[in-house]
């Protein structure tokens, strides 16, 4: 099996499906910590849904993309998880987000992952013919890998602007390089361009995201500040407030993931 999980029939294809499973598995659980948080204060705060949203439309579009090519485990098994992850993280957020933006995460959760899905499983199925098909959902699913790759840029303008690396997620983006890594490998020695050249454009947005993460920050301060009332005046105090407050509400940056 040239795509089996454990197969010794190919050492390189098991080896960088493997991999790309545990790295995978480690991108998938990146927010987790954001989601206790979540929990415990009962509220989203400004967190949006759109990451989980469309996670999981990749999640389930590489499902279907290893059902239909058949022999491709490893990415149905790491997707499977995904799934599953990523529509534990969009349950939790219908559950603590006000009104208006669960109305939101439904219109597009409907819009996204149920519309446009059955949109594109009735078109692979009955409107292609079957010896397409893998060209034609694979198709599908670099456009839309390429389309997430592309998403961090706004990330890297924004530090390009502000010279300043506090929105960037440096522990994400090594485990998104890695990822990219370890899909490409197993891409080739495959020989699925469709799974090899998303993370082409993958490993080369997360390689300048972490060349720009070691220019612009900035070394910890080790100065300890005064941070009583009786140090510090009712300027300085009040303005010491705002930024805890701001700190505490900064909204969440959070890279759209996917195992391919």
């Amino acid at each position: 099996m040239a795509g089996g999980f454990l197969s010794m029939a190919n050492p390189a294809v098991t080896l960088s499906g493997v991999a790309g499973n545990i790295i995978s598995f480690l991108v998938f659980l990146a927010p987790v910590a954001t989601f206790l948080q979540v929990y415990k204060k009962k509220s989203t705060g400004g967190y949006s849904s759109v990451p989980y949203v469309v996670a999981l439309f990749s999640s389930v579009l590489w499902i279907f993309y290893a059902l239909v090519k058949t022999n491709s485990r490893p990415l149905l098994t790491i997707n499977a998880f995904g799934c599953g992850v990523e529509a534990a993280y969009i349950v939790l957020y219908l559950v603590y987000a006000p009104r208006r933006a669960r109305l939101r995460t439904l219109a597009f959760f409907l819009l996204l992952d149920v519309a446009a899905f059955a949109l594109i499983v009735v078109t692979t199925l009955y409107l292609v013919p079957k010896p397409h098909q893998v060209k034609f959902l694979g198709s599908v699913c670099l456009a839309f890998s390429m389309a997430v790759f592309v998403a961090p840029l706004s990330i890297i303008f924004k530090v390009i602007k502000t010279k300043s690396v506090e929105f960037m997620p440096i522990g994400l983006s090594v485990c998104l390089t890695l990822s990219a890594v370890a899909w490409f490998c197993y891409g080739l020695f495959t020989k699925d361009p469709y799974v090899m050249y998303p993370n082409v454009g993958g490993f080369f947005f997360s390689c300048v995201q972490m060349g720009l993460y070691f220019w612009y920050r900035k070394p910890r301060n080790t100065a300890v500040l005064p941070t009583t009332s009786d140090s510090m005046s009712p300027i300085s105090a009040a303005a010491a407030a705002a930024d805890k407050e701001l700190l505490q509400n900064k909204p969440e940056v959070i890279e759209i993931t996917a195992a391919v």
